[in-house]
């Protein structure tokens, strides 16, 4: 095992940890210093609706986002769609109203008592159009050409490897199937001491690459049409020497 392998298991296993801790909690934010701010405030902060947020089991809002990828993805009936890193599973649980009853959403995390935490979530609502695997977004537990839309929202930044992210993603979708995600990018470099600290990762932040890099990254793998078609400065309690270089980006590309 190289170095780099020893590295990317240390990020894993740092990120599993820090969630499986949010799950048991209840208590959680996407950067270390948001945690004066109530879970609804931030849900409302990073782009859902108080409608959405009345459609959902309280439970699956966890404040872990930077967007909210299911207002852009256009869902419709009977689609089948796949959120990558579903934590609470407030995404998931928003796509099953717009695929309805012939439809389905499948949720991966690599986080057990995340994905414990939104199957108990679905059982009690009574959601029968969802499902929640435990599996690492750079290794999908689904089978080719299986989905019609993969969305995800502030996850892929937590991957060490996000090019094996998007391959991933490339595989599992349908022809002409789309991706629209939610993420965290940086404009230019980051610090580096900001780059190798764990709780920047699990705060996702130190794991975002450039912008440029992150879109080129996914045309690399194989997608078209990427674009970004939405974005804005994430200044959500970040520190001065961070402010305004971080930018929350929904991006939209295709398989052809």
């Amino acid at each position: 095992m190289g170095m780099n392998e020893v590295k990317e298991n240390e990020v894993k296993e740092y990120v599993k940890k820090r969630y499986s801790e949010i799950a048991q909690s209840g208590e959680s934010c996407c950067t270390p210093s948001c945690c004066n701010t109530s879970i609804a405030d931030v849900a409302l902060r990073i782009g859902y609706s108080e409608e959405d947020l009345k459609d959902i089991p309280e439970a699956s809002s966890m404040g872990l986002g930077c967007g909210n990828p299911v207002a852009l993805a256009g869902l419709r009936e009977g689609e089948t769609v796949l959120d990558l890193g579903s934590g609470g599973g407030i995404d998931v649980f928003l796509a099953a109203k717009k695929v309805g009853a012939k439809g389905k959403v499948i949720g991966v995390d690599m986080t057990e008592d995340m994905v414990n935490k939104a199957r108990s979530t679905a059982l009690k609502y009574g959601y029968e159009n969802v499902e929640f695997r435990l599996g690492e977004i750079e290794n999908l537990p689904l089978k080719d050409g299986s989905v019609d839309v993969i969305i995800s929202n502030c996850v892929i930044n937590l991957s060490p490897d996000k090019e094996k992210v998007f391959r991933e993603a490339y595989r599992v979708l349908k022809p002409n199937g789309r991706l629209l995600v939610s993420d965290i990018v940086t404009e230019g470099e980051l610090p580096e001491d900001v780059k190798k600290s764990f709780d920047a990762w699990a705060g996702c932040i130190a794991g975002a690459l450039e912008k440029n890099q992150y879109l080129n990254t996914i045309i690399r793998t194989g997608f078209e049409k990427v674009e970004i078609v939405s974005q804005s400065t994430y200044d959500i309690d970040l520190s001065q020497e961070l402010k305004g270089k971080i930018t929350s980006v929904q991006v939209e590309a295709y398989k052809n």
